[in-house]
Formats: structure tokens, C-alpha cells, sequence
């Protein structure tokens, strides 16, 4: 899934969904537009499957990405910081859909990320990463329970994880810093 989205806007939410197979010739029309609206039932998506990308919400608009990309049944799902930008209120329930369509899939996930309480709270394995040039600093497991829910937030196990990752991170702040390095597009 890329960070900047990549919906066709001339296609319907089910159009754009079922295309994988059908360019990969894979699945006919109408077997990838079954499969399509079944993953959409699932995704809790139903109701949207004849809207187009402007008429969604940025948060439904990650959700239909996510389900095309499932959809092409991968080994492994890449999410590149799919909720950047969101308020927090929609980013908590993307949290909630992402878990849930993880339950469901039980797909590999490959999720990048800044933000360290997105990914204690989503994540078995968080990788923290040095800077330039970037290798692994850090590898934290996560033995959260599952499902996981918002409360986990405040419990003493979520919070050690997070003062692990973020001395880690603060020692990379901190030699950047000295550096003079600056973010890069």
C-alpha cells in the first residue's frame, strides 16, 4: 500500500478493488467482482462499493486500499505510514479495521512507521532502525495480548516497551542531531 494512495478515481470502490486479478488475468469480471464484494462485506465496506474515492472519508479511503491490496492475496502486506496525516480519532479506529482485517487475513505485515505508540500497539516485532545509514538497532517484542484493545495503552507491559523504544530512539535523535542531519523526502 503506498503512502500516498493510489485508488484509480474514476474507478468504483468495487471496481478498484476487483482489479488486480482481472489485469493479472487471474480471475474473470465477474469471479474477482464476487471475491471483491465478499472481502468488502468482511472489511465492513458493503454499503461503499459504488461510491468513488472523493466520496470517501481519507480513513475509508485506507480501508479500500488495504482490501484491494488483501485482495491479490500476498504473502506479505507492505504499509508504508498508511494513516499519515489523520486526526486522532480516525487513526485509532484505522487501528481497530487494521487489527481486525489482520485477524481475518492473518497476512504478514510489513508496517513503517514514526510513530512509536502505533507501532508497539500494532505490532509482535518492532524494529527500530539507526540513522544514515539505516540499520537495525533495536529488535523489541511484543507480547501484547490479542485481540488487542486501547486499553492495553496504559498497562505497566505496553508501557516498558515503550520506554525501551523510546531511549532507543532518543539516543538515534540525539547523534542526528549532533550530526546536523535533517529529515530527507
Amino acid at each position: 500500500m503506498f503512502q500516498n494512495g493510489a485508488l484509480f478515481p474514476w474507478k468504483t470502490v468495487l471496481e478498484n478493488v476487483s482489479y488486480g486479478p482481472v489485469r493479472q488475468k487471474v480471475l474473470s469480471r465477474r469471479e474477482a467482482q464476487k471475491k471483491a464484494v465478499d472481502l468488502l462485506r468482511r472489511c465492513n465496506l458493503h454499503n461503499v462499493v459504488g461510491a468513488y474515492p472523493a466520496q470517501l472519508s481519507s480513513g475509508m479511503q485506507r480501508r479500500v486500499e488495504i482490501a484491494r491490496a488483501l485482495m491479490n492475496e500476498p504473502k506479505v502486506l507492505l504499509l508504508d505510514e498508511p494513516f499519515r496525516a489523520m486526526d486522532t480519532v480516525t487513526k485509532t479506529a484505522m487501528h481497530q479495521h487494521l487489527l481486525e482485517m489482520y485477524r481475518m487475513s492473518r497476512k504478514t505485515v510489513l508496517f513503517i512507521t514514526h510513530d512509536l505508540e502505533e507501532a508497539i500497539y500494532l505490532a509482535d516485532t518492532v524494529i527500530v532502525m539507526t540513522t544514515r545509514p539505516g540499520t537495525i538497532k533495536l529488535v523489541i517484542n511484543v507480547k501484547l495480548e490479542r485481540p488487542r484493545h486501547p486499553r492495553i495503552l496504559f498497562s505497566p507491559e505496553y508501557l516498558e516497551l515503550k520506554r525501551q523504544a523510546a531511549e532507543s530512539i532518543h539516543e538515534e535523535a540525539k547523534k542526528a542531531f549532533e550530526r546536523g542531519e535533517r529529515e530527507q523526502a
